[in-house]
Protein backbone atom coordinates (compact mmCIF):
# COMPACT_ATOMS: atom_id res chain seq x y z
CA UNK A 1 0.00 0.00 0.00
CA UNK A 2 2.95 2.14 0.72
CA UNK A 3 4.23 1.78 -2.81
CA UNK A 4 0.76 2.42 -4.39
CA UNK A 5 0.55 6.13 -2.29
CA UNK A 6 4.20 6.78 -3.45
CA UNK A 7 3.68 5.80 -6.64
CA UNK A 8 0.41 8.19 -6.75
CA UNK A 9 2.17 11.04 -4.86
CA UNK A 10 5.15 11.31 -7.72
CA UNK A 11 2.95 11.56 -10.90
CA UNK A 12 0.77 13.76 -9.15
CA UNK A 13 3.64 16.37 -10.11
CA UNK A 14 2.80 16.47 -13.86
CA UNK A 15 3.41 19.97 -14.72
CA UNK A 16 7.52 21.09 -14.64
CA UNK A 17 9.79 24.18 -16.44
CA UNK A 18 13.65 25.05 -15.93
CA UNK A 19 14.82 28.79 -16.18
CA UNK A 20 18.51 28.93 -16.38
CA UNK A 21 19.46 32.70 -16.23
CA UNK A 22 23.26 33.26 -17.17
CA UNK A 23 24.62 36.00 -14.88
CA UNK A 24 27.91 35.77 -16.29
CA UNK A 25 29.86 35.05 -13.32
CA UNK A 26 29.46 32.00 -10.36
CA UNK A 27 29.84 35.36 -7.61
CA UNK A 28 26.81 37.03 -8.92
CA UNK A 29 24.81 34.41 -9.36
CA UNK A 30 25.11 33.30 -5.96
CA UNK A 31 24.11 36.56 -4.79
CA UNK A 32 21.05 36.23 -6.66
CA UNK A 33 20.97 32.35 -5.35
CA UNK A 34 21.19 33.82 -1.49
CA UNK A 35 18.57 36.60 -1.85
CA UNK A 36 16.02 34.27 -3.75
CA UNK A 37 16.42 30.93 -1.48
CA UNK A 38 14.86 32.40 1.80
CA UNK A 39 11.96 32.88 0.06
CA UNK A 40 9.94 29.23 0.25
CA UNK A 41 6.82 28.34 -1.67
CA UNK A 42 3.41 28.99 -0.52
CA UNK A 43 2.00 25.79 -1.10
CA UNK A 44 4.63 23.50 -0.93
CA UNK A 45 2.57 20.63 -1.14
CA UNK A 46 1.56 22.16 -4.49
CA UNK A 47 4.40 23.65 -6.03
CA UNK A 48 8.56 22.83 -5.54
CA UNK A 49 11.26 24.23 -6.81
CA UNK A 50 14.83 23.48 -6.52
CA UNK A 51 17.84 26.30 -7.77
CA UNK A 52 21.14 25.70 -8.22
CA UNK A 53 24.32 27.93 -9.26
CA UNK A 54 26.45 26.34 -11.95
CA UNK A 55 30.45 27.35 -12.08
CA UNK A 56 29.76 29.54 -15.25
CA UNK A 57 27.51 31.21 -14.15
CA UNK A 58 24.08 30.52 -14.44
CA UNK A 59 21.26 30.36 -11.88
CA UNK A 60 19.09 27.04 -12.64
CA UNK A 61 15.90 26.85 -11.40
CA UNK A 62 13.43 23.71 -11.75
CA UNK A 63 9.78 24.07 -10.69
CA UNK A 64 7.09 21.40 -10.49
CA UNK A 65 3.49 21.42 -9.64
CA UNK A 66 0.54 19.70 -9.67
CA UNK A 67 -1.88 21.95 -11.55
CA UNK A 68 -0.72 24.61 -14.30
CA UNK A 69 -2.40 26.98 -12.55
CA UNK A 70 0.28 26.96 -9.58
CA UNK A 71 3.21 26.31 -11.41
CA UNK A 72 2.43 29.37 -13.56
CA UNK A 73 1.65 31.25 -10.22
CA UNK A 74 5.22 30.49 -8.94
CA UNK A 75 6.90 30.97 -11.88
CA UNK A 76 5.48 34.51 -12.35
CA UNK A 77 5.80 35.67 -8.57
CA UNK A 78 10.19 34.06 -8.88
CA UNK A 79 10.48 36.14 -11.67
CA UNK A 80 9.24 39.59 -10.70
CA UNK A 81 11.75 38.86 -7.65
CA UNK A 82 14.42 37.65 -10.06
CA UNK A 83 13.51 40.83 -12.08
CA UNK A 84 14.12 42.91 -8.64
CA UNK A 85 17.34 41.24 -7.37
CA UNK A 86 18.94 41.18 -11.52
CA UNK A 87 18.18 45.56 -11.12
CA UNK A 88 19.53 45.98 -8.24
CA UNK A 89 22.76 44.06 -8.71
CA UNK A 90 23.06 45.80 -12.14
CA UNK A 91 22.61 49.61 -10.07
CA UNK A 92 24.75 48.85 -6.83
CA UNK A 93 26.95 45.10 -7.42
CA UNK A 94 29.36 46.50 -9.82
CA UNK A 95 31.00 48.58 -6.83
CA UNK A 96 32.11 45.27 -5.29
CA UNK A 97 32.30 43.17 -7.94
Amino acid sequence: MAAESSAAAKSSWDFSCDLKVDFESEEKASIVYAALAVDEELQPDKVRRQMSVSDDGKLNVHFEAVEARFLRASYSAFLDVLTLATRTIEEFGEMGL
